[in-house]
């Protein structure tokens, strides 16, 4: 690990240590809650209110090694979700989940602890098997780790043109069975469905979202959702400065062809993105910021 992955000092709630792969790591252990997230990727690993099973999502058959995606937890999609929206554009969800990342805050206050990682564009020149992309920035992932996890991507234009760009916080979330989880707070709104054989016009939700099939669409919503597992717990995901809310799980046929995800796993998660991709863009002219936040928080049912 390199001096400059650590811009700041540690408050002792915060350690540093060798995570999978050896990927450097900050472990988070408080009486309020316990949390990972790796430095590869800003990507948070790992988040457990107390009194409460974990919430985030890890697969078992991750890879963990520099230029690797991680799978599971939250990875960053930037600056592109998916393929993009031009040919060739490569990796896949863009490099922000490819490069190391610098701390550059870390504080505790009242057992709840904040983390602020940056990435710029001086950190991804020439990063290996990652497609050019000619504009500067500085981005800044902030992660609060308390009863709720706050995650937060601020994205500002260093350069002298007006750039765009695509980009989610991609949650994955633990839960028992996937087949008995409903997703509300997306009723009427409009969806593109990027499932195999899925038409290409805009379809409304009807009433809560269920799973029986593999599940990939992009939401036009700006509002909350909530994972709802009877008789386990609900998970909220509210949000702010996000058009897109994704939901996705791969179900049997996609988990056997992903050689980082095992292929039972499938049951025990579902992701709820917050988002903004497609036609949903953040443009910026030089000097200007965006901001997406998401909150997440978790509820046991009686």
């Amino acid at each position: 690990m390199s001096e400059a992955s650590i811009a700041v000092d540690l408050p002792a709630s915060v350690t540093l240590a060798g995570g999978e792969g050896g990927l450097p790591l900050l472990r988070v252990d408080t009486p309020v809650a316990t949390g990972e997230v790796y430095l590869h990727g800003a990507h948070v690993s790992a988040w457990t209110p107390a009194g409460h099973d974990p919430v985030i999502w890890m697969s078992r058959a991750s890879m963990f090694a520099p230029g690797q995606p991680i799978r599971g937890g939250v990875p960053i999609c930037f600056p592109w979700f998916g393929g993009g929206r031009e040919p060739g554009m490569a990796p896949a969800h863009g490099f922000a989940r490819l490069a190391d990342w610098t701390l550059v805050g870390a504080e505790e206050v009242d057992g709840v602890v904040t983390l602020a990682l940056r990435l710029t564009d001086a950190d991804v020149a020439g990063l290996p098997g990652v497609q050019a992309w000619p504009h500067a920035f500085e981005a800044t992932c902030t992660v609060t780790f308390g009863p709720e996890l706050g995650l937060e991507l601020s994205v500002r234009n260093t350069g002298a043109e007006e750039c765009s760009f695509e980009e989610a916080l991609h949650t994955y979330l633990h839960v028992r069975d996937v087949t008995a989880v409903t997703v509300e707070g997306l009723d009427g709104a409009r969806y593109l469905d990027k499932a195999p054989g899925a038409g290409t016009d805009l379809v409304a939700q009807s009433g809560p979202v269920t799973f029986s099939g593999e599940t990939d669409r992009v939401y036009r919503s700006t509002g909350t959702a909530t994972v709802v597992e009877p008789g386990v717990r609900t998970i909220t995901v509210a949000k702010e400065g996000s058009a897109n809310t994704v939901v996705w799980n791969p179900w049997t046929a996609k988990a056997v062809a992903m050689p980082d995800y095992d292929d039972a796993e499938w049951p025990t998660m579902v992701c709820v993105e917050t988002a903004n991709a497609l036609d949903d863009a953040v443009s910026l002219v030089p000097g200007e910021s965006h901001t997406m936040r998401a909150r997440i928080s978790a509820a046991i049912q009686a």
